[in-house]
């Protein structure tokens, strides 16, 4: 169950023993926190029970080509999770590279910031936060997410080691199945009851032993 920073302890008080555990987001949505102000983040999140953190990079160093600064961000963010027992999930916002930056195409650029992420010590590479909202010529605001050519993208460029999260547009069970099978391990969803309902009422139709065929597996999902 992935919580704001503020709803952590309390959220892990709720749900001790329950076998759900705890995340929490750090310099969210947008990323701009001082890289001291993530790392304090983290600290306080991981002493109050948030077993793992999905923290947003900083997206304008990012565009303006600042790797350093991005990669010590990331770094300083899963260090101080590491030496807790805690995981990172780092978020790229996916939507607001679309137009590439510093110099790089956007898949160009998706491909230096996996790279990165891996090195600075990331444990998944996520797509989104649920909240870049991207201004169109006509004024209106829209949002992808998840899109299966970059969680294709981002699973191809990183090792094993670091997995995939889709966050952002997986509305319901066949959605969830689908980033599955393109190689994300955790789904950022607020249609979790849905999905898991739907699940259930498609496993009680199917013939006995048929129904794990389309199991969604080991894949969690949570709030963000």
């Amino acid at each position: 169950m992935c919580v704001k920073p503020y709803f952590v302890r309390q959220a892990a008080e709720l749900l001790k023993g329950s076998g759900v555990n705890v995340g929490a987001v750090i310099g969210f949505p947008h990323g701009n926190s001082a890289t001291e102000s993530k790392r304090y983040e983290t600290e306080l999140a991981c002493r109050d029970g948030a077993v793992e953190i999905d923290m947003v990079i900083n997206i304008g160093k990012a565009l303006s080509g600042d790797w350093a600064y991005v990669e010590n961000d990331i770094r300083a963010v899963c260090e101080e999770a590491h030496q807790r027992g805690a995981k990172v999930k780092v978020i790229f916002e996916n939507d607001y590279l679309g137009s590439g930056g510093a110099g790089l195409g956007s898949q160009e650029l998706k491909i230096k910031l996996c790279r990165l992420a891996e090195a600075a010590g990331a444990d998944w590479i996520k797509t989104s936060t649920g909240y870049g909202f991207v201004k169109g010529p006509d004024g209106k605001y829209s949002y992808q997410g998840a899109t299966e050519p970059d969680l294709k993208l981002m699973r191809a460029n990183v090792s094993s080691r670091v997995q995939v999260k889709a966050a952002g547009g997986v509305r319901d069970l066949d959605g969830l199945m689908r980033v599955r099978d393109l190689g994300a391990t955790r789904c950022g969803a607020t249609a979790t009851v849905a999905m898991l309902e739907e699940y259930r009422r498609r496993a009680a139709a199917e013939p006995a032993g048929k129904a794990g065929a389309d199991q969604p597996g080991t894949i969690g999902t949570g709030g963000y």
